[in-house]
């Protein structure tokens, strides 16, 4: 199990070995450890994330915004530095700070939804790429280096159920080949029968690592093998976080 170090000094000797030269990048990491303490309580499994581990696909339920800064620099931090690199919507990149923690954590953006106010949009194009960002992911797992995915795609506060969930994280593990790492987060001080605040102190259970299973054709899962394996995940996801998962229902009714 690991907690956020109560001492600033110890946070900030702690090594961070692969940040390599970057100053910034280890000033960045510790400050979010600091400030994460009164937010993150405990994680526990957090040895099925170690470095030695790469590459997987950590896939994790999604309640507020901060954990998308927090959570990342807590694992970078406890893996000595080493990057989980997590798909982030490009509109987070414009806002301040918060942007530029995100780039330098590695994050892979996806530019698929349009931002909120609209006019924002405008700044779109500056951060499409030839390649999608799925399959920037698979590039990194196929590097060796390990993905972060929020499967439910945007913040959800309902405190007993998930969404049903997009397939990224199970395309990629099958695609690649690698381990999906499954992990909830969860809020004990919250009312469970009110949505969970966006400042709720929360908890990190990891799961040990799902392998998964070999598609028929090799690097190329098809639409029912990816299904069936996104299905299998959310689940895990469901036990780990303490909330229900029912998958969607497929168009014509059946499920």
């Amino acid at each position: 199990m690991w907690s956020p170090p109560a001492r600033a000094r110890e946070i900030f000797a702690h090594p961070l070995p692969h940040q390599g030269e970057s100053l910034l990048n280890r000033l960045i990491c510790r400050t979010c450890v600091l400030l994460a303490r009164k937010r993150i309580l405990r994680i526990t499994g957090i040895e099925h994330v170690d470095a030695g581990n790469d590459p997987f696909v950590l896939a994790i339920n999604h309640s507020q915004k901060g954990e998308a800064v927090f959570l990342p620099a807590a694992l970078i931090y406890q893996r000595g530095g080493r990057l989980i690199h997590f798909l982030s919507d490009w509109n987070f990149r414009l806002i301040p700070v918060v942007g530029t923690v995100l780039k330098r954590s590695g994050t892979i953006v996806l530019v698929r939804k349009p931002a909120r106010p609209a006019f924002l949009n405008v700044f779109k194009p500056l951060f499409q790429r030839e390649r999608t960002g799925l399959r920037r992911a698979l590039d990194t797992l196929r590097a060796g280096r390990s993905v972060g995915v929020f499967p439910e795609g945007t913040v959800n506060p309902d405190p007993q159920r998930l969404l049903a969930g997009q397939r990224g994280a199970a395309r990629l593990s099958l695609s690649a080949g690698v381990p999906v790492v499954p992990a909830g987060i969860r809020f004990p001080g919250a009312p469970p029968d009110r949505p969970i605040p966006p400042r709720a102190p929360f908890e990190v259970r990891i799961g040990p690592p799902m392998q998964p299973p070999a598609p028929a054709r090799p690097g190329r899962p098809s639409p029912e093998e990816v299904d069936a394996w996104h299905h299998r995940v959310m689940q895990e996801i469901a036990r780990l976080s303490g909330k229900r998962w029912e998958p969607a229902p497929r168009p014509g009714g059946a499920s």
